[in-house]
């Protein structure tokens, strides 16, 4: 097939623009900011759940200290409940003597349940230490993420325009080729991901390998305008004055 030498030395041009808005493309796929993004969200997910656990195991002991007062509470009301009936004086000895052991007991059931209500207490100290600390994390990561996706919304912005400015370019300039020469290069393309290269150093610029002395000799025996592929790949090789021709 004829084509003529100088529309077969836009195809470069063309395969540039193919070349760099494949880039772009691959670098909206992994871009570092949505990579850091991805990270600090599964990090933030798992600080608040580790908040969370926190805050679940705070409203246990909060549950905790409450039964304890109640129990407190009610051994002091017994308490002076009997020591009120004691004072009085009224009730028969045996019944006395019962309440002053009843006393005892319940200043030593007073005294196991402070000490367990102060060990809950600190306990319950130590676990709003913890929450404060995973909030203050939370706060930290988030405060990230708003920075990095401000960088990510802005790097991607930058591919936006730069990707459509390229894409008004290529279109631009594929309208300028004939449809069979057109047709060729995009089903190549499409095959071998890139659909023209330049014939360097008797080297494929798609496949990067050597052409061999017998595919070097016919081609140089072809005019200008005669269209050449890589016996390799298929790509359309283009001849330039670096072709070592």
């Amino acid at each position: 097939m004829n084509v003529d030498h100088r529309v077969q030395l836009k195809l470069l041009d063309l395969a540039a623009l193919d070349t760099e808005l494949s880039q772009l493309a691959h670098r909206r796929r992994t871009l570092p900011e949505q990579a850091e993004f991805d990270r600090l969200e599964t990090e933030r997910l798992s600080r608040k759940d580790a908040a969370v656990a926190v805050q679940i195991s705070l409203d246990d002991l909060d549950r905790d200290i409450r039964k304890l007062e109640g129990e407190i509470d009610a051994v002091r009301m017994r308490e002076e409940k009997d020591r009120a009936a004691l004072a009085g004086g009224n009730a028969p000895a045996k019944q006395l003597t019962e309440l002053q052991h009843e006393l005892t007991s319940l200043e030593r059931r007073q005294g196991i349940l402070e000490d367990e209500l102060l060990e809950v207490m600190e306990r319950r100290e130590a676990s709003q230490n913890d929450y404060d600390h995973a909030g203050a994390q939370v706060d930290q990561v988030e405060d990230q993420l708003i920075d990095v996706v401000r960088r990510r919304d802005d790097a991607v912005a930058d591919l936006d325009r730069t990707e459509s400015a390229r894409r008004a370019q290529r279109s631009e300039l594929a309208d300028g080729f004939p449809a069979e020469v057109l047709s060729i290069y995009e089903k190549q393309r499409e095959r071998g991901g890139i659909g023209a290269a330049a014939l360097r150093a008797r080297r494929c610029g798609a496949c990067r390998i050597e052409i061999d002395r017998g595919e070097i000799a016919r081609i140089t025996a072809t005019d200008a305008d005669t269209l050449v592929r890589c016996p390799e790949c298929n790509a359309i090789m283009v001849r330039t004055k670096e072709s070592g021709l």
